[in-house]
C-alpha cells in the first residue's frame, strides 16, 4: 500500500491538511505528519526552519521521503534577514536584536570549539553574517571592523576586508559590520541564526530520503570524531538515508554529517587532556560497540549527485555512522575557504570507520585536503575519484591497516597521497603530486573482523605493507623534500616522487607494472619497473564552464609496462588483519574496467587510469 503525499508551499497554511490543493506552509509541520511510507513534496520557495524529523522509515521499501517538487528550487536555510542596520561610521554598521529574537540558541553567544580544534588565539563564533550570499570575515576586535587590513593567510585577502564583530549582554546581540559600500538595508543581509537545516534531534530517525534541496546558512559546531556531529544536513546516528541531488553551501564547519552520536563521547579529549586524543577515541569505539554499533543499527548510506561547497570544515564528515555506505557522483569544493580557524578535522570528505565505504566518482578540489580515510578503512574502496587543486593532500589514509583498495583515480594535486597507514591496495591511478610515506608507532589503533565493526585487535602502524600495481607516476617541478615536507618529529618520514619513498619501511612493498615519468623513481623491490627518461611527460587540468579535461601527454613507455590485472588473488593478504581484498559482499574483486567504466584488458591492461588512451597529446573529457 502507498503512503500519503504531502504537500509544502510558502502559499500554504500549518493547519491545513497537506494536500496539493490545501498543503501545508512549513516543511517541519509536514515532518510531524509523516509516517514510514509518505512522501514530502515541497514547492518553490524559500523555507527559514530547523527541519528535525521526529521518525523515520522502517525499510528501505518504506522509508519517509522529502524531496523538492520536479523542477523547481526550494531553498532551506538556517538564517534569517536582518534590516534596521544604523551607520556608525563610513561603511560600518551595526544592528542590535534582542535575545528573544534567537529564542532558545544564539549563536553569537555559541563559540566554536571541541576536540582537535584550533582557534588562533581568538574566539570564533557559530554565527555568519552574509551580504547577497556571501560570508563576511569574523574578528575577535572592534577595529578591524573600523580599520580591516587584508588577512595574508586568507585564499581571498581583498574579501577579508568585509568583516564583522559581535557582543552580548544580557538583553541584546549587537552586531557590528564593514559593507563597504554597500547599505545593509538596501542589499540582502542575512545571518545565522539555526545550528542545522536538517538535523534529526533524536538518533536512530531511519530510512529517510532528502531530494533535490538547496540548503545553506547553518550555524554548525566543530564536528570531530570523538563529538556528535551535527551537520547543516545529517543523518545523527541513523540508518538507510538516501541523501542525492541536493546544494549543499555555507557551512559554518560541516556540509553533510553521517556521524555519531554525543551519548558515547561528546569533545572527550577536551574535557578530559590527562589522555591522549588517540586513548579517548578508542574508548569512545568502545563503547559504540556496547550501544550496538554494526551493520544493523547506523549506516548503509547513500549520499550522491550532490553539490557541497563553502563550508569551513569538511563537506561530507562522519566518524563511525559511515560504516557500508556509499558515497558517489559528488562535487566537494571551496572548503575551507576563510581559514580564520583550523584543526584536524578539514577535507573534502573526512571519514572515521570507513568500513566497507564505496567512495566513487567525485570530483574534489579547492577542498585542503581532498579525501581524509582516518582510522579503521577496512574493505573500503576509493575508485574513479577526481581530485585536483587541493594544497594539502588529495587522498590522506591515516592509521588504517587495510585492507583497503584505491583505483583508476585522478590525483592531480602537489601532493597525490600522504600515507600513515599500511595494508593498502593501489592500483592503475595516476599520481601527480608527491607520497608521503610515515610509520605510526605511537598510535594502536584498531582492525576489525571481514566485513563487520568488531574489532579483532590494536595495532601500531609500520608502514608500507601496500600492493602498488599499473600505476603511472609523474613528477612535478618542484623538488622532492623542502622544509614544508620534512617532520623533525618523525625522522623516519619519506617525501618524494614515486615509490623509493617505501624503501625504508619494515614491512614489504609488492609493485609492478608502474610507469615512472620526469623523474619520478621505483622501490628497490618493484618488479620490472618502466622509468622514462627522455621525455617530458605530463598532465594539466583544463575547467571549462562545468565540465573538466585533462590534457594528457605520455611517451611509448605506456605499452612497455609489464602489467597483469588486478584481483583478489593478486592483491593477497594484509600482514596485521589477515584479511584479503574482496567485495564487500564476500565475493572476489577485480579491477576489470577504467576510469570511463571502458572494460580493460583481460590478460595485459594499460597502466594508469585510462585504457588505451594512445600515445599522442590528448584532451581527455573527465567531468
Amino acid at each position: 500500500m502507498l503512503g500519503a503525499e504531502l504537500h509544502v508551499s510558502v502559499r500554504g497554511q500549518d493547519d491545513w491538511d497537506g494536500s496539493a490543493a490545501k498543503p501545508l506552509r512549513t516543511i517541519s509541520a509536514a515532518a510531524r505528519r509523516a509516517q514510514p511510507g509518505d512522501v514530502i513534496t515541497v514547492h518553490a520557495g524559500t523555507y527559514r526552519e530547523w527541519v528535525r524529523p521526529p521518525r523515520g522509515g522502517e525499510s528501505d521499501a518504506k522509508r519517509i521521503v522529502y524531496q523538492a517538487a520536479p523542477g523547481e528550487t526550494v531553498v532551506i536555510k538556517g538564517s534569517e534577514v536582518v534590516r534596521g542596520w544604523k551607520r556608525v561610521v563610513g561603511g560600518v554598521w551595526m544592528v542590535t536584536l534582542p535575545n528573544s529574537f534567537f529564542g532558545s540558541y544564539n549563536p553569537y553567544r555559541d563559540l566554536i570549539e571541541g576536540d582537535w580544534f584550533l582557534d588562533h588565539g581568538r574566539p570564533h563564533h557559530t554565527g555568519q553574517v552574509y551580504l547577497n550570499g556571501q560570508a563576511l570575515y569574523e574578528t575577535h576586535l572592534f577595529a578591524d571592523v573600523l580599520d580591516p587590513r587584508p588577512d595574508p593567510d586568507s585564499p581571498n585577502p581583498e574579501a577579508s576586508t568585509w568583516t564583522w564583530f559581535c557582543e552580548t549582554d544580557q538583553h541584546n546581540t549587537h552586531i557590528y559590520a564593514n559593507f563597504h559600500d554597500k547599505d545593509p538595508n538596501a542589499e540582502l543581509v542575512e545571518i545565522n541564526v539555526r545550528p542545522s537545516c536538517f538535523y534529526p534531534v533524536e538518533p536512530g530517525c531511519n530510512y529517510i530520503t532528502v531530494r533535490g534541496f538547496h540548503m545553506c546558512h547553518a550555524a554548525t559546531q566543530w564536528a570531530p570524531p570523538t563529538a556528535e556531529q551535527i551537520g547543516l544536513l545529517g543523518t545523527h546516528w541513523s540508518k538507510g538515508w538516501i541523501i542525492e541531488s541536493n546544494v549543499i553551501s555555507h557551512s559554518r564547519c560541516a556540509g553533510i554529517t553521517l556521524g555519531k552520536d554525543r551519548a558515547t563521547g561528546h569533545n572527550v579529549w577536551s574535557k578530559d587532556p590527562s589522555k591522549d586524543g588517540a586513548d579517548h577515541y578508542n574508548e569512545v569505539i568502545k563503547r559504540a560497540l556496547a550501544a550496538g554499533w554494526s551493520r544493523q543499527t547506523v549506516g548503509s548510506h547513500i549520499v550522491r549527485y550532490n553539490t557541497i561547497f563553502n563550508c569551513e570544515q569538511a563537506g561530507i564528515c562522519g566518524s563511525l555512522g559511515a560504516i557500508f555506505s556509499t558515497i558517489t557522483h559528488n562535487h566537494i569544493y571551496n572548503i575551507w575557504t576563510q581559514r580564520q580557524f583550523a584543526g584536524a578535522e578539514i577535507a573534502g570528505l573526512k571519514l572515521h570507520a570507513a568500513i566497507d565505504v564505496l567512495i566513487a566518482h567525485n570530483r574534489i578540489h579547492n577542498a585542503h585536503r581532498g579525501i581524509w580515510l582516518d582510522w579503521m578503512a577496512q574493505g573500503t574502496r576509493v575508485t574513479g575519484n577526481l581530485c585536483y587543486h587541493n594544497d594539502a593532500d588529495d587522498l590522506f589514509v591515516e592509521v588504517n591497516h587495510g585492507p583497503f583498495l584505491v583505483d583508476n583515480n585522478l590525483f592531480l594535486s602537489r601532493f597525490s597521497l600522504r600515507d600513515w597507514s599500511q595494508g593498502g591496495a593501489y592500483a592503475h591511478n595516476l599520481f601527480l603530486g608527491k607520497i608521503d610515506s610515515r610509520p605510526e608507532l605511537k598510535r594502536s589503533t584498531p582492525y576489525h573482523q571481514a566485513h563487520s565493526t568488531a574489532v579483532a585487535g590494536l595495532s601500531r602502524i609500520a608502514g608500507s605493507d601496500n600492493r602498488f600495481y599499473n600505476n603511472l607516476f609523474i613528477a612535478g617541478p618542484e623538488p622532492e623534500v623542502d622544509a614544508h615536507d620534512w617532520d623533525r618529529r618523525n625522522p623516519r618520514r619519506v617525501v618524494g616522487f614515486g615509490l623509493w619513498v617505501y624503501d625504508a619501511r619494515e614491512a614489504p612493498l609488492y609493485a609492478a607494472g608502474n610507469i615512472y615519468y620526469n623523474g619520478a623513481r621505483p622501490s628497490v623491490q618493484e618488479t620490472n619497473p618502466v622509468v622514462a627518461r627522455a621525455q617530458r611527460s605530463g598532465v594539466s587540468v583544463l575547467e571549462e564552464g562545468d565540465e573538466v579535461f585533462v590534457q594528457l601527454e605520455l611517451g611509448p613507455e605506456l605499452g612497455q609496462a609489464q602489467t597483469v590485472p588486478v584481483t583478489t588473488a593478486l592483491l593477497g593478504k594484509t600482514a596485521v588483519s589477515q584479511l584479503p581484498y574482496e567485495n564487500p559482499d564476500g565475493s572476489p574483486l577485480a579491477v576489470d574496467s577504467d576510469y570511463f567504466g571502458a572494460r580493460r584488458s583481460p590478460t595485459r591492461p594499460t597502466p594508469g587510469p585510462f585504457e588505451n588512451p594512445g600515445q599522442a597529446s590528448r584532451k581527455l573529457k573527465v567531468w
